[in-house]
């Protein structure tokens, strides 16, 4: 007989706190339904991307070795790595290198992955355009880096909480 009413007692406390989760999270749902939409004026303001954020790949010509780990690595085999074999030094010269961001997933392997660092990712996330294939850029588009929207005076940052 004590064990059946410690039963309904465990039974009736399990019973309150489901009931207690559940209105905590209807009282959230309830928060989020009377807050204002926020409207972004896309050009003339932008968001504060997060410090983990991946966005375009930026590329040093002078660091790269031509090794290509970052073509093994790459689960779509993007990255295109021209070279020539100096058989003099027995050293390989890096000739082009080209990404195409049309087909890139930005997992970010080849930016882990890469041994000499010449690879990063930027916080620079426009990469739309009218023709697909000026998205396939160079050594020379790779290198050049994207101006940070909290340096740009004529766009106002928001940070979304």
């Amino acid at each position: 007989m004590f064990l059946m009413v410690t039963g309904f007692m465990n039974y009736g406390q399990q019973t309150v706190r489901a009931a207690r989760y559940i209105g905590q999270s209807f009282m959230i749902t309830l928060s989020h339904a009377n807050r204002l939409p926020v409207t972004i004026q896309y050009p003339y303001e932008k968001l504060i991307t997060s410090e983990r954020f991946r966005g375009r790949i930026h590329f040093e010509f002078d660091k790269c070795i031509a090794c290509e780990v970052c073509v093994r690595v790459c689960p779509i085999d993007l990255p295109v790595v021209d070279w020539k074999l100096e058989t003099d030094i027995r050293k390989k010269r890096l000739l082009n290198y080209s990404i195409d961001f049309g087909i890139c997933i930005f997992c970010g392997n080849c930016v882990e992955y890469c041994p000499t660092n010449c690879l990063s990712m930027t916080e620079e996330y426009e990469l739309s355009i009218y023709d697909r294939h000026e998205l396939n850029y160079n050594q020379i588009a790779l290198g050049r880096l994207p101006m940070s929207v909290i340096d740009d005076y004529t766009i106002r940052t928001i940070q979304i909480k």
